[in-house]
């Protein structure tokens, strides 16, 4: 080995050490920050709340990717819009879409019964414990929660593009979802609104998990440019999109 060559491998594993050392002070902080919220007074709280995603760092094994700003803004509104005081809403595996919700004004957010479903406890700091369900899409019913089929309007994101969790999901979306009766909010609005975010891969299984939605106009973005063709698939028309099937 040259000494060109030793000098190189002795930098290399400088600089990996230093990636290193920089990602466990990154983690200890977030850790700091984390313990914080969780000790915050409510005032903090709503404070820090405004952050949104910036608190957390995707973790690809559990398949984490973060919506683009643009993308979750426009979820948040789909479940919004038209909505009143008495619409449940729950957004399950969509973090960033929650997180969306909760940094709009007050005064355009019409209900407080709005849930998020995850797999990840950290987003209990985001949501809080009232409306915070841990969610494992393994095991599809099983969680507690006093709003099974009573969810007005429910936006689901199957973290993997796979049969088996995109069917798991859909019976998780069926335990939570009320009956489509097809009433209305007191705005005069659908109360009804079913939303699924996944692979265009996955549009044969949607077919047959939820055979009342189609694929939309609408082109999920992830805000780190993963590179899987998205689709919103959705059982209703907005201003947002349109049907193209």
């Amino acid at each position: 080995m040259s000494d060109s060559d030793s000098d190189m491998e002795i930098s290399l594993s400088a600089n990996a050490l230093a990636a290193l050392a920089e990602l466990r002070q990154e983690e200890k902080q977030r850790a700091e920050d984390f313990e914080k919220l969780y000790q915050a007074t409510e005032e903090e709280f709503e404070k820090r709340k405004k952050e949104g995603m910036n608190l957390f760092q995707e973790d690809w094994q559990l398949s984490q990717f973060w919506y683009s700003d643009a993308t979750a803004d426009l979820l948040a509104d789909a479940l919004l819009e038209g909505a009143d005081k008495d619409t449940v809403i729950a957004v399950v595996s969509a973090p960033s879409v929650y997180a969306a919700i909760q940094k709009k004004p007050k005064e355009s957010i019409p209900t407080e019964h709005i849930y998020l479903f995850e797999f990840d406890k950290r987003f209990e700091v985001m949501a809080g414990k009232e409306h915070f369900v841990f969610y494992n899409y393994e095991t599809p019913t099983d969680f507690e929660s006093n709003i099974k089929h009573k969810v007005d309007r429910l936006l689901i994101d199957p973290p993997f593009l796979n049969e088996n969790c995109q069917t798991k999901s859909s019976i998780t979306a069926k335990e939570l979802l009320a009956p489509n009766d097809g009433s209305k909010t007191s705005t005069g609005a659908q109360k009804h609104r079913l939303i699924s975010c996944t692979g265009e891969r996955m549009k044969d299984v949607m077919k047959k998990v939820y055979p009342n939605t189609h694929i939309t106009t609408f082109l999920p973005e992830h805000g780190n440019g993963l590179s899987n063709e998205f689709r919103c698939y959705s059982d209703f028309e907005w201003k947002g999109w349109k049907f193209t099937d």
